[in-house]
């Protein structure tokens, strides 16, 4: 799968059958913000998942922030 080029996201079917991970690792994406909806926070979260960088989950939850914009602009 074509993932934004910039974005820490892999999406390959030998891996988690094919669960978007964090790039260079076996951790959900929606790990994230399942952590997040639960109340962890982002720091509680790396440390629960040393593979996933800071960097890394910024980004993803820039590009959430950014399509629910791009979904207002719609509007």
């Amino acid at each position: 799968m074509i993932i934004e080029k910039d974005l820490p996201i892999n999406v390959d079917q030998d891996i988690l059958s094919g669960v978007p991970v964090f790039e260079g690792t076996r951790v959900p994406v929606a790990a994230l913000l399942d952590n997040l909806e639960v109340g962890v926070s982002l720091d509680e979260f790396l440390d629960n998942f040393p593979t996933v960088r800071r960097e890394q989950a910024v980004r993803v939850l820039e590009y959430f922030k950014q399509s629910l914009d791009d979904l207002k602009k719609a509007a």
